[in-house]
């Protein structure tokens, strides 16, 4: 009789070290994005809010390009076309040299992040089924903040296992890319093709430079604008344009360069360089700009939470993700006669499933795009994923920190080396592994040297 497959089954050493670095840096984002919401939420609620306000709406750029746009909007167009172009590349390099790339592995976190998105989004438009001009925000809860997550994570000192982080992460790339394939195809009002099939020739020339292992700055980062600008003008919202220009970009080196023993490849060579702009600026930034919303104390926010579409937004994010997630990991599980792994319970999905609950960067996204930046239902909007995004983590927090004890010791088993020989014995299973990880160096370029002394 054959083993049982495992859900939530740990990844190979190599996996499991890149996403650990990975995470770390995504923890250091997200206490950045969480002080710049605060400070913009705090602003926002004193004497001197209209100071704020005037800084957000503050206008620059050429109006000659249309690109005459105030500093929230460049926030959400320009900053988080960088938060996009990262995601990218992280979801195509995970599906093409990642654990992901076994389209067994791939279903559980691809399953998971559908019904994650579903669920929310029918909770959303039940509740506000008799404000038809309300339904337009039905994906505002449907999105996943990675960062402001781990963050919670955090702060609340819980040692999620190696295999549930991972999850996590996969599911909210895939999330990224289905919210912004949303964004694309239902929250484009006008489009303009003529601007559109131009932007194809700028993407074209960097997909060729690209795979043609070009890293000269100074010719790939004037196409790279160019191509946003064009979408920008084209009426799909420019983000988009970031997502397209990280898939032209390869994740293995070509044979002339070695091919892909020989060292990381371009794409992790592009993560490495933004991802700290992204994690530690971009979001931040955006942060900033779209959180401060006026409350006007306990009577404004419940006035704010009586319109259904706040009440949407918090129903979807808190129970919306929980049933969605939860029960998506439920249904593979049951037609794939998978099992959880051993060292894992169903309490620990449902409070994985809650943290995924916290939405913050793209769901406020989407609300401006949804109901228009500054107008009163995006400041319930922001209310709405503030309370959601808050309740979520308190409900998490109450299911997973109860279990950090049992998650310490599997992180004290994954993290045994009874041989010596540097890698965890858990990982083992899989075969020849990595050797001993030396300082700054990558886990592809542990990989190269290994195979290079076989």
């Amino acid at each position: 009789m054959s083993t049982p497959a495992r859900l939530f089954a740990r990844g190979t050493y190599a996996e499991a070290t890149r996403i650990a670095a990975l995470l770390r840096k995504e923890t250091v984002g997200g206490v950045l994005l969480i002080i710049g919401a605060a400070i913009a939420l705090v602003w926002a609620n004193t004497p001197w809010a209209p100071a704020y306000e005037g800084l957000r709406d503050t206008v620059v750029g050429p109006s000659a390009l249309h690109l005459d746009l105030s500093l929230g909007t460049w926030a959400a167009d320009g900053l988080l076309a960088i938060f996009f172009f990262v995601a990218g590349l992280e979801l195509k390099r995970e599906f093409v040299a990642g654990d992901l790339r076994d389209p067994r592995k791939a279903a559980l976190p691809v399953a998971a992040a559908v019904g994650g998105m579903a669920v929310p989004a029918v909770i959303y438009a039940l509740i506000n089924l008799r404000s038809p001009d309300a339904l337009v925000g039905w994906a505002i809860p449907t999105a996943t903040d990675i960062a402001f997550a781990l963050a919670v994570l955090a702060v609340i000192s819980t040692h999620l296992p190696a295999a549930l982080r991972t999850f996590l992460l996969t599911l909210a790339i895939v999330d990224d890319l289905l919210a912004i394939t949303i964004i694309a195809v239902f929250y484009t009002a006008s489009l303009s093709f003529v601007p559109l099939l131009l932007a194809l020739v700028p993407l074209a020339l960097f997909g060729f430079l690209v795979q043609k292992r070009v890293r000269h700055w100074w010719l790939l980062l004037p196409l790279a604008v160019l191509t946003w600008v064009l979408v920008h003008e084209s009426g799909v919202h420019a983000t988009v344009a970031a997502v397209l220009l990280a898939f032209t970009v390869p994740v293995l080196r070509s044979e002339a360069a070695g091919g892909p023993e020989a060292g990381p490849g371009l794409a992790e060579h592009f993560e490495h360089r933004f991802r700290p702009i992204s994690a530690g600026v971009a979001v931040p930034v955006f942060a900033f700009f779209s959180a401060g919303v006026t409350i006007g104390g306990l009577s404004g926010l419940r006035e704010s939470l009586t319109d259904t579409v706040a009440l949407g937004i918090v129903a979807g994010l808190v129970l919306g993700k929980a049933v969605g997630i939860s029960g998506a990991t439920w249904l593979v599980s049951r037609f794939t006669r998978a099992e959880l792994d051993e060292d894992l319970r169903w309490p620990d999905v449902v409070g994985l499933s809650l943290l995924a609950g916290i939405g913050f960067t793209v769901s406020l996204l989407i609300g401006e795009l949804a109901f228009g930046a500054g107008s009163e239902r995006d400041e319930h909007v922001k209310v709405g994923v503030l309370t959601g995004t808050l309740l979520a983590a308190v409900l998490a927090a109450a299911v997973l920190k109860p279990r950090d004890r049992h998650y310490r010791r599997i992180a004290e088993a994954e993290a045994r080396d009874d041989d010596g020989d540097g890698i965890p014995d858990v990982y083992q299973a899989h075969g020849p592994d990595l050797p001993h990880p030396a300082p700054r160096e990558t886990v592809d370029e542990l990989s190269a040297r290994r195979r290079r002394t076989e």
